[in-house]
């Protein structure tokens, strides 16, 4: 496997971050923090691009199955487009993708699963996506009732559905595969879904977009995004997760994490920090 991607190996489980690129975000879509804060928070980080926020998948190798979770950007709204490029550096080809597993419908979440036509890109692949995520986004009164940027979301999402609607499979919690637990994270939208990967000498928790901002969000869990379906509840959420799996010394792979895309998360006043180590 090339050692240049991060790698986590749960005994009989490989887990490997494949960037998808990365997308800009102003400071002025966070609520509950003002905007210089963010600046400072950013450059006592050390962050050379403040307001670049990273889009990380997830290969995962078990079973003799290739898993992906989530797909990236896929070049949607100029954002990302890599992940081929890099599954390629693993000799992995689109149709060798067994299951694509969604955190969410977000487009830089499900904008690389169809191909320049439009077609299903990972054609041999399952779709797996939580039932509440799957309801909402074909729900023509919810679509009614959002504004005009959202329903692009929307149309986005119906699409993609549709191209893999002989393939999809709806779950709410509980094990998806041998070894791989599907957690509700509900907040960021309605059906945001983490996944919990457990191998025979470790674990991980893959936990979608609880931050997009790991140095500002983890210091101040209560900062919002403009993306969340329901900030106070992603708030809630974000807090839970935090208390979770700092206490219990949880290995974590975020989507927005940096290209390092693993971390540890203690606590360090006033509320967290992510520790990179192997």
């Amino acid at each position: 496997m090339n050692a240049s991607f991060p790698v986590r190996d749960l005994g009989n489980v490989s887990v490997t971050a494949l960037s998808d690129g990365y997308l800009e975000v102003g400071f002025n879509l966070l609520s509950n923090v003002d905007e210089k804060e963010c600046e400072k928070i950013q450059r006592d980080a050390e962050i050379s691009e403040p307001n670049a926020v990273h889009i990380n998948t997830f290969l995962v190798r078990c079973n003799g199955k290739n898993i992906l979770i989530d797909s990236g950007a896929g070049g949607v709204k100029g954002w990302g487009g890599g992940l081929i490029a890099n599954l390629a550096r693993l000799n992995i080809e689109p149709e060798d993708i067994d299951a694509v597993l969604l955190t969410h419908a977000h487009p830089d979440h499900i904008g690389g699963l169809l191909n320049s036509e439009d077609e299903a890109l990972f054609n041999c692949a399952e779709l797996i996506i939580s039932s509440d995520e799957y309801n909402y986004l074909e729900s023509d009164e919810n679509f009614a009732a959002v504004s005009d940027r959202i329903k692009g979301n929307f149309l986005l999402a119906r699409s993609t559905f549709k191209k893999y609607q002989k393939k999809i499979r709806l779950i709410d919690s509980g094990e998806v595969f041998p070894g791989i637990f599907a957690i509700p994270l509900k907040g960021h939208t309605p059906g945001h879904t983490g996944y919990r990967i457990e191998g025979e000498h470790n674990s991980l928790v893959i936990w979608g977009d609880i931050v997009h901002f790991p140095h500002i969000q983890l210091s101040r869990p209560e900062v919002a995004i403009a993306f969340d379906y329901d900030p106070q509840m992603a708030a809630e959420t974000r807090t839970r997760m935090l208390e979770a799996v700092s206490s219990d010394k949880v290995l974590v792979g975020g989507m927005h994490f940096g290209e390092q895309a693993f971390g540890y998360i203690e606590k360090h006043e006033p509320g967290y920090r992510i520790v990179h180590k192997e």
